[in-house]
């Protein structure tokens, strides 16, 4: 008769297997993907390296999964932003804010995301990563156009061109933090403009953010 597992057992290996990619996410958190190998990952949650292999393959699947994870958290967060009531630039406003602000919050793990180099099966989750975030950003656009905000425009690229210079402003700030100016506000200006849509008056800074870490 074959072993069937209990609710229990399934439970328990639930458990662990979440408890790993915490800890994994905390070696990337301090030292990025380059910081995560098994033996270490082994260290910091505690158990045999055989352990961890009864729950991913190789570190390039444990790799990946971190990468989903994490960036599963930050693309539900810009997606719950865009909800946001107000005018479309003060939306746009607040969604970049969030996504800076989860940033800054924890800047290796950002700059993890966005540009290090990583192995192939994490750089395929990447493209799936930016893919998604260009999809929101495409309906976000596409009811701009719809209300009469913005002009007509090929939304899908208007997207994929803001995610990309989003994700550009940022890589210089996350890998080496100097002084500048407020990021989501030049930020906002620049993308409006993209669109075109011309504010009369600069996006001011809000005085609180999302509160939440990447």
């Amino acid at each position: 008769m074959a072993y069937r597992e209990t609710d229990t057992v399934r439970a328990r290996k639930a458990a662990q297997r979440a408890h790993l990619l915490r800890c994994a996410e905390s070696l990337v958190r301090d030292g990025g993907f380059a910081n995560l190998t098994m033996q270490t990952l082994a260290g910091e949650a505690k158990v045999g390296v055989g352990t961890l292999y009864r729950y991913f393959d190789n570190k390039s699947v444990l790799a990946a999964e971190v990468f989903r994870c994490a960036t599963e958290r930050e693309v539900a967060a810009v997606a719950e932003a865009m909800d946001h009531d107000g005018p479309f630039a003060q939306r746009l406003s607040h969604v970049l804010r969030v996504f800076v602000s989860r940033a800054e919050s924890a800047p290796r793990l950002a700059w993890s995301l966005i540009a290090e180099p990583v192995d192939p099966a994490v750089d395929a989750e990447r493209l799936l990563y930016r893919r998604r975030y260009a999809e929101l950003y495409q309906q976000f656009l596409a009811e701009g156009v719809d209300s009469g905000v913005l002009p007509a425009q090929d939304t899908a690229i208007s997207a994929a061109a803001m995610v990309g210079a989003i994700a550009e402003a940022l890589v210089g700030p996350l890998s080496e933090p100097l002084p500048r100016s407020d990021l989501a506000a030049s930020l906002t200006q620049f993308c409006l403009r993209a669109v075109g849509m011309s504010p009369a008056h600069p996006i001011m800074p809000q005085s609180s953010s999302s509160g939440e870490n990447p």
